[in-house]
Order: structure tokens, then sequence, then C-alpha cells
């Protein structure tokens, strides 16, 4: 997907949601664990119900690795379903791969190739530098998002250093992966709780898509994002996961999702009319 497209997308939906598929099988309604695919058919009734205002899945590949084969089979099921609405949604593999060059460039063709899964974009881990993050830019209008600065209480324990330079190495990886990639195949992973420092980033990468998580469940602040964050075309995707996903773990679960998520595009709606 281009850039431009994402953007129209997001002023068509007047949103710029991210729907977290963190799909687990101790977590979704019980009665769908008589389905032959229970994670599947939870999947396609989350994006039924939130089609109409998510611009992005990004299902988070943890939860699909761990139940082995049938999770792959699982997310491939996903990723088809999703391939129904192509024009509507950006589809994000969070994957937080990265790995020396032949390597990452099977991971490029694994997540992102249509022989593959055909992911629109997939989260790649900076820290082994520049020859474990191109392979993953060498398909046409397919997307890295490399993590920045995130929201785990461990990003002090690295993204927070000082450098010689005396730059933040978060902002190290900004500066040096804009060498790598452009805003029209690169993002950023920027956690909702650190917002203020969404100044700063801006300042380094003012064009570029920025993806932030952190947003809901795990309490940051829509509007301070947006305050902070948001330029000229937007340049955010929202990730919210378990506050739509698990907002019920009974038979009305979808609907329930979908109130959640209409709930905070809505709020996206009169933020996008502030800032735009």
């Amino acid at each position: 997907m281009k850039k431009q497209e994402l953007i129209d997308i997001i002023r068509q939906k007047k949103s710029f949601l991210c729907v977290g598929l963190d799909s687990d099988l101790t977590k979704i309604p019980k009665h769908l664990l008589e389905a032959e695919d229970p994670i599947f058919e939870f999947n396609r009734e989350i994006i039924d119900a939130t089609i109409d205002v998510a611009v992005a899945y990004k299902p988070n590949l943890a939860f699909y690795e761990a139940m082995g084969i049938n999770g792959l089979l699982s997310l491939e099921r996903t990723v088809n379903y999703l391939e129904e609405f192509r024009n509507e949604v950006f589809v994000i593999a969070d994957a937080k791969r990265g790995d020396i060059g032949n390597t990452s460039q099977q991971y490029a063709n694994a997540f992102l190739s249509h022989e593959g899964f055909g992911f629109d974009a997939i989260t790649v881990a900076p820290y082994m530098g520049e020859d474990s993050v191109k392979p993953f830019l060498s398909l046409p209008e397919k997307w890295v998002i490399l993590l920045a600065l995130t929201s785990n209480k461990g990003a002090f324990d690295f993204q927070l250093l000082e450098t010689e330079n005396k730059r933040k190495l978060y902002e190290e990886v900004l500066i040096k992966s804009k060498e790598w990639g452009t805003s029209e195949n690169m993002m950023y992973v920027v956690g909702a709780t650190q917002a203020k420092m969404l100044e700063n980033i801006r300042n380094i990468v003012p064009e570029h898509f920025l993806l932030v998580p952190g947003v809901g469940a795990q309490g940051g602040s829509l509007a301070e994002v947006c305050h902070y964050g948001m330029n000229k075309d937007g340049g955010l995707l929202i990730n919210a996961s378990r506050s739509i996903l698990y907002a019920s773990d009974k038979e009305d679960f979808a609907l329930k999702a979908a109130e959640e998520a209409f709930a905070m595009q809505s709020e996206m709606e009169v933020l996008m009319a502030k800032h735009l």
C-alpha cells in the first residue's frame, strides 16, 4: 500500500485506529472454543465489528506462533480474510524481526511477499543495524515499522541512554534510519506513554507515520498523543488491542468491541478536525 492510499483511508473513515489482534485462546469467549478454528472465528467477528472505523489491523505473531502450526493456520486465514478488504485497511505483522541480511531477507519474503503471508508492513528491531533492516525495504509498496521508543518499563534500559553525541539512543535510531528508508516505506513505533517525547521525535521525523501502542488498556492519552505527534497528513496509527478485543468475554463480545472502537473513532474524528 502506498502512503497516499493510507492517508486517503484515514480521511475517508475519519479514523486512525489500528486494532491489534493479540488473540489469546485463554481469553476469547468460551462459546467460540467449540468452533473448528476458534482464533480465526474470534478475529473474523472482531474484524466485521470494527471494519467501518479501523484503518489497520495488527496481528501479534507471538500469539499465533505459541500455538504452533494451528496458530499459523489461524493467522493465514485471518490475513486472507483481511484481503477481502484490501482497499480499506493496512495490515501489519507485529513480528519484531531483525537479523543478519540473508536471514532478514527470508523474514521479509515470509511476511511481506505474495508467496508468504502478504502483510503490508512488519515491525522490525533496529539493533543489528542497516543490513538487518534494508531487506525488509526491498519489496515495493511494503513497509518497515522500526522500533524507536517503546512504552514498556525496560525501554529505559537502553533507549534513553545518552550517546557520545549527547543524543538519546532512540534519537540516533531515528536519525540513522532515515538513510535507509523514506516516509513512503518506513514508520516508527512510539509508545503512547512517552507522548511528551513525540514533539522531539517529530522534529527528527516530521513526515513519517508513527505507530503508537499504549492507548486504552495501558493508559496512554489519545489527545496528548495527537497534540504532540500529529502532522499535516495525520501521521499516526493508534493501536488498541485489549480494550477492544476483550471488552466482553461473553457472546456479545463483537458488539462490545464495536462500541469501544466506535468510541475511539469518535474521539479521533474530533481530534482530526482540531489538528488537521
